[in-house]
């Protein structure tokens, strides 16, 4: 199910590690059952889709609006989003699978955390008015300054869709920025390409996201290609944690696997959204 994480331990793995059998902690509710379809505690899945326990909250118990958070329902954590700060702490939380709001008590939830390339990440809590659309550029030409880790799109024939890392180098006039890439060379190969961008084409670095679940199809994803990430949606779902993408921008259709895709998401007005909630 998409957006839930069930407490598991490991009891068998297949002889080529893309596979583990999982045994539950206590035996699944009636409404997982009836959710899943599953019937037994023991399940064998991806291991993309397995990842250890996080660690435990110490003292952490004031929630806020906007908090992406875990909530305990149905013997498992389901992910969602902290709408509404209720009495006797309490909170209202939406979640976007099920596109319902829920009550729970601070005891029920738990920070939201991903686990990317080894080591926990929990989002960072923005305390920040969204800037409106006259101010925009403004907005980001103070929040992006020299140093600053970015993303750079580019509007060329068969370069639609993509976004390269990397960094500022000079703030220049009129909301534009020389950059220098992470990963484009000049044409001899001996030094990291520089480019003068405008703001329309420039974003700060998405914050780090994996999708614990298998993505589904039609999903909206990055793909990591070629030196960039590469704006697609998933047309195949394929066997072993791998997907057929089509991405638009090029007519083109390419396989990956599960760790070379993140969920796509949208910079609008100084807020990081996911493109499956625009």
């Amino acid at each position: 199910m998409r957006g839930s994480l069930f407490p598991a331990r490991i009891v068998a793995a297949s002889a080529d590690g893309t596979r583990i059998t999982v045994e539950y902690d206590k035996v699944k509710t009636k409404l997982y059952r009836k959710v899943t379809g599953h019937s037994s505690v023991r399940d064998e899945v991806h291991v993309a889709l397995v990842r250890p326990s996080p660690p435990r909250e110490e003292g952490f118990a004031e929630f806020k609006v906007g908090d992406g958070v875990d909530a305990f329902l149905a013997g498992g954590w389901w992910e969602g989003v902290v709408t509404e700060e209720l009495d006797d702490a309490r909170f209202e939380v939406f979640f976007q699978v099920v596109k319902q709001r829920f009550e729970f008590e601070a005891e029920e939830l738990r920070i939201h955390r991903e686990w990317v390339r080894g080591a926990w990440v929990t989002p960072i809590r923005e305390e920040k008015d969204v800037p409106n659309t006259k101010e925009k550029k403004a907005e980001l030409k103070e929040e992006i300054r020299k140093g600053t880790e970015v993303e750079v799109s580019n509007d060329e024939d068969g370069f639609q869709g993509s976004w390269f890392a990397a960094t500022v180098v000079q703030v220049v006039a009129n909301a534009k920025f020389l950059v220098r890439y992470k990963s484009l060379k000049t044409d001899d190969g001996k030094e990291f390409l520089r480019e003068e961008i405008d703001a329309e084409h420039l974003r700060p670095c998405p914050p780090e996201t994996f999708m614990v679940d298998c993505y589904s199809l039609n999903d909206p994803v990055d793909a990591y290609w070629n030196e960039g990430w590469w704006e697609g949606k998933i047309c195949k779902v394929l066997h072993g944690g791998r997907y057929r993408v089509f991405f638009e921008g090029t007519d083109d259709k390419m396989v990956f696997a599960h760790s070379d895709l993140r969920p796509i998401q949208v910079w609008i007005d100084g807020t990081w959204v996911m493109a499956s909630q625009v």
